[in-house]
């Protein structure tokens, strides 16, 4: 048996507005997402400008997102732990670097994918 609560067409507004409320909460709390945005919006046109097709297109801009959904999945861990307790603990402490690492990698996925698609395009 389901969860109870809307479903169908209700369900899916319902989950968009879920989305938007949590988009403008990191907008607002999270200097990291607000900074990796800013460096989305830059980027983006330089995107367009150094990829030749929509392979490179997808690539460029979704590496990018990539990070912007690492960062709120590791802001979410974050309030999630900060809401148990303020004692240091070890899992909690453990939690919040495997997040961090996942934003490292995401960050360390973009270098790369624009570093081969840069040497692809002038190499």
């Amino acid at each position: 048996m389901g969860k109870p609560g809307a479903s169908g067409l209700t369900r899916i507004i319902n989950a968009g507005g879920y989305s938007i409320k949590g988009l403008k909460a990191a907008l607002k709390h999270e200097s990291a997402f607000r900074q990796e945005v800013a460096l989305f919006i830059i980027l983006l046109p330089v995107a367009l400008w150094l990829g030749k097709g929509w392979l490179h297109y997808l690539l460029l801009i979704g590496s990018m997102l990539l990070v912007l959904i690492t960062e709120l999945l590791n802001s979410a861990i974050e309030a999630v732990v900060d809401r148990v307790g303020n004692e240091h603990h070890e899992l909690a402490g453990r939690a919040k670097d495997m997040g961090s690492a996942a934003v490292f990698i995401a960050l360390m996925n973009v270098l790369f994918v624009w570093a081969m698609i840069a040497w692809h395009r002038f190499g």
